[in-house]
């Protein structure tokens, strides 16, 4: 296997740019996950990493190499495509080891890295059939045997279970997942499900607008995000946002309020009377309180009863909606005025152009959460 280092790099079509100065580093045997909403660049960086699209400026190295000049057959790649991309008049062994005719591959090691991948995926019984006698999730198998027969230096996936059902999602990402252990292989992969990137990733690179705007481990990302965007994408519901402005600041403290929460006291730090900021809670980090560092009330208008957790949909009093996760049975009703509190550590403070503020826990209020 191999790193690979990624400097620079920029993507233009005609006067729009589509990838703007990103900066990567994967390290041997890593598995990254690329996340982002449609139209992020994502795919297109998984491209240009393979070959598929040409550089415009800065260097993609793999294994110390650069290969930005290489066919993408010279770069020690392989790629697991969304469509499967099997040919239909080849059974799966053929279409496992038609790759390594034209790479001077021995037949006996062609069929013995076969039987190696097929046994990994167990493909053993269905070596003999064509793509037309294969169901979804083992296609897409297929599709990942071929890639290890061909033993790259680094895989690279884009979006390899888009097309498939939940429950083949669950059992192939597990495959997914196996492989990468087994095989210690360096891993890039396209997704836009935030459950894949979670529980796949070694780290997570969230991209927006063409920009990489975090990178790190999953739940780094998930309880210290950079930014606004990143704290709205990383989380399913997203978390929920409280416009907020700086009323007084008096003993190091600065009170904020806003529409839709009760007052809070943050670290004065660098804040000023008058700067405007927005607070973000997690759903499941909000419970029903009646006292609490902080706390919003809202109007029930849908519960999303799950199972063991429920969602509570509520209007605030400035007209917007915010998202409340219920564990049990106990669940709140239609039109209920429900008053839900958090605690100081578990909110997300960002300043007026979406940077997250850092603060040390020891400086937050220590009002502490009486639930009701």
């Amino acid at each position: 296997m191999a790193n690979l280092r990624i400097e620079h790099l920029n993507k233009r079509y005609g006067a729009t740019t589509v990838l703007k100065d990103i900066n990567l580093g994967i390290e041997d045997g890593e598995f990254v996950v690329l996340v982002g909403p449609s139209g992020c660049g994502k795919s297109t960086l998984l491209r240009m990493i393979a070959g598929l699209d040409g550089v415009s400026s800065g260097d993609i190295h793999i294994a110390e190499r650069c290969v930005n000049t290489l066919a993408p057959a010279a770069r020690g790649i392989a790629m697991v495509f969304q469509s499967y991309a099997l040919y239909p008049h080849m059974n799966v062994r053929k279409n496992m080891t038609f790759g390594l005719k034209f790479t001077g591959v021995a037949p006996a090691e062609r069929e013995r890295r076969v039987a190696e991948a097929a046994r990994m995926l167990r493909l053993v019984d269905l070596l003999d059939r064509y793509p037309r006698d294969l169901s979804g999730g083992q296609r897409q198998r297929v599709a990942i045997g071929r890639a290890i027969v061909r033993q790259p230096a680094v895989f690279l996936f884009d979006e390899p279970l888009s097309n498939l059902d939940a429950a083949l999602r669950v059992s192939t990402r597990v495959e997914i997942a196996n492989l990468h252990r087994v095989l210690k292989a360096t891993i890039v992969y396209v997704t836009h499900d935030q459950v894949e990137a979670m529980t796949l990733a070694d780290r997570i690179v969230v991209m927006n607008n063409g920009r990489i705007e975090q990178v790190g481990k999953p739940l780094d990302l998930y309880y210290e995000p950079a930014n606004l965007f990143v704290a709205g994408f990383i989380g399913s519901p997203a978390m929920n946002f409280f416009d907020a402005k700086v009323e007084t600041i008096e003993g190091g403290r600065a009170r904020v309020a806003g529409a839709g929460f009760l007052n809070l006291d943050l670290p004065a730090a660098s804040l000023k009377v008058g700067d405007t900021l927005t607070l973000g809670v997690r759903p499941e980090h909000l419970v029903r309180g009646v006292n609490g560092p902080f706390a919003a009330e809202g109007i029930v208008e849908l519960v999303e009863r799950l199972g063991e957790a429920s969602f509570a949909y509520l209007r605030r009093v400035d007209g917007r909606m915010f998202v409340a996760e219920v564990r049990g049975r106990r669940t709140p009703s239609r039109g209920e005025t429900v008053t839900l509190v958090a605690a100081a550590p578990d909110v997300h403070v960002f300043d007026a152009s979406g940077i997250r503020v850092a603060m040390p826990i020891a400086s937050w209020s220590d009002g502490a959460i009486v639930q009701s």
